[in-house]
């Protein structure tokens, strides 16, 4: 069977990780001198609590290439034939470039292919899961890796932090630049392009940044295969997730906002990521 990897930046729940059988290398997360291993050293909830009351910004750092290789040998001994590595976007990080090494270097005689997203957040775990449900139907290697790729290509995400900071001060602000400045009640709006975040539109309440999300999934809805609520625990949560019922009523994926992503984003924000048919 084909196994799929993929970075801890995919925000995927523990249980959807377990039910897809997906494999997670974790990304490190650097507190000043201290560095913890994403869901490994550092839960979802020290992360935000050490990011909302400490002095301290932290920084992520891409896995090492021994952190893919030990992955790699874990679903060879557990029984894999090939393994379809799906990446957070090269644009933003160089997990990319240490997967690529992992598989270029493992001699265990099984083929590894390494697929860059282009995304990230819970769009990069929808990815994910849909090669995941291609490999557990048993095609070989090649399939895998294509539906991978085009899941990757129809990935999308549309979403408001409640500050542009975190993504400025971490180096990640890249076209949502733009956003920066003007009245200091704007809430920006981010959507992800060309592998980076880009600028979505600014509105002036959080308020109207909520029913401008709402909004999207609605003219979206027809075309939306599946769809993420990606967060860092805003209070107005259960209000958008019952408004975000009567719009699209199907099943939806709840992921927290984790380490890596909660880094750039920050606190209280919320959004949506979906594939597109």
């Amino acid at each position: 069977m084909i196994r799929i990897v993929t970075d801890s930046s995919c925000d995927l729940p523990d249980d959807a990780l377990a039910r897809h059988r997906i494999e997670v290398v974790p990304l490190t997360i650097r507190f000043g001198e201290e560095e913890l291993v994403d869901r490994e050293e550092l839960s979802g909830d020290e992360f935000w609590r050490r990011l909302t009351t400490g002095p301290v910004l932290p920084e992520t750092a891409a896995p090492s290439v021994g952190r893919f290789q030990q992955a790699f040998t874990r679903l060879v001994s557990g029984g894999a034939d090939g393994i379809v590595v799906v990446c957070i976007s090269s644009k933003i990080s160089a997990t990319l470039q240490s997967a690529n090494l992992a598989a270029e270097q493992f001699t265990a005689g099984v083929p590894v292919r390494v697929v860059d997203s282009g995304l990230v957040s819970g769009a990069l775990g929808l990815a994910a899961i849909a090669a995941a449900e291609t490999a557990a139907a048993g095609p070989g290697i090649d399939e895998v890796e294509a539906a991978a790729r085009d899941a990757c290509e129809r990935g999308r995400i549309f979403a408001t932090p409640d500050t542009l900071e975190y993504l400025r001060r971490g180096g990640r602000i890249g076209g949502a630049a733009a956003l920066i400045g003007g009245l200091l009640d704007v809430k920006p709006l981010i959507a992800f392009e060309d592998g980076r975040v880009a600028a979505a539109g600014r509105v002036r309440s959080r308020r109207k940044a909520i029913a401008a999300i709402l909004e999207h999934v609605e003219e979206n809805r027809d075309s939306i295969e599946r769809l993420a609520v990606v967060h860092s625990d805003p209070e107005d949560l259960p209000d958008f997730l019952s408004r975000l019922d009567e719009v699209y009523p199907e099943e939806s994926l709840i992921a927290r906002f984790g380490s890596v992503v909660g880094t750039h984003i920050g606190p209280n924000a919320v959004g949506v990521t979906y594939l597109v048919r």
